[in-house]
């Protein structure tokens, strides 16, 4: 697979943004559980496999994963197969479910690999915490409301950065100006 310039650069603005939500606290949603907030950190990792293709997605979680591993203040986030690979996936799943769903309907596609991309960042970290003993399998039920927080706005966001970003790139937003000066 070939990456053009572009695609670098949205991985990296995609990227940056995961890093802004992290480190402002504004990509965490407080709910009532074991870790006291839904994230949206994912999103961008989702939105570039959408938007320009699994690679995109690749990087921007890849950015994402690294990102958690180095900021990690639990313990729990250190090991990269439970920081860094879970995110990498995100993108790869997405750009799957998107590509799979797009020529029905693209709203469709981008909110089903919104909600998929989500999931594979859920239930990869929280298992690979599972697996390393950092996390008791009773601690699950209470992860849920998380999850579905998670979900729902991955969804939402998704389908509406998607539609926006496809809406420019085609040219079609402009406005025309009438002849008393208003649009």
């Amino acid at each position: 697979m070939k990456i053009n310039v572009r695609q670098i650069v949205v991985a990296g603005v995609l990227g940056a943004i995961a890093i802004v939500l992290g480190v402002t606290q504004i990509g965490f949603i407080p709910v009532p559980n074991l870790s006291g907030s839904a994230t949206i950190m994912h999103i961008p990792a989702i939105i570039g496999a959408v938007l320009e293709g699994p690679v995109v997605g690749i990087l921007a979680g890849a950015i994402f994963g690294i990102f958690s591993m180095l900021n990690d203040t639990s313990g729990l986030f250190t090991n990269p197969v439970v920081s860094v690979l879970p995110r990498i996936l995100i993108g790869l799943t997405s750009w799957y479910v998107y590509k799979a769903l797009e020529k029905r309907n693209s709203d469709v596609a981008a909110a089903a690999a919104g909600v998929v991309g989500t999931l594979t960042n859920t239930v990869f970290v929280v298992g690979a915490l599972i697996a390393f003993g950092l996390l008791p399998v009773e601690a699950v039920p209470t992860i849920i409301p998380q999850a579905l927080v998670e979900v729902v706005i991955a969804a939402i966001v998704t389908v509406l950065v998607a539609r926006g970003v496809k809406l420019v790139r085609s040219g079609s937003t402009t406005a025309s100006e009438s002849k008393d000066g208003t649009y």
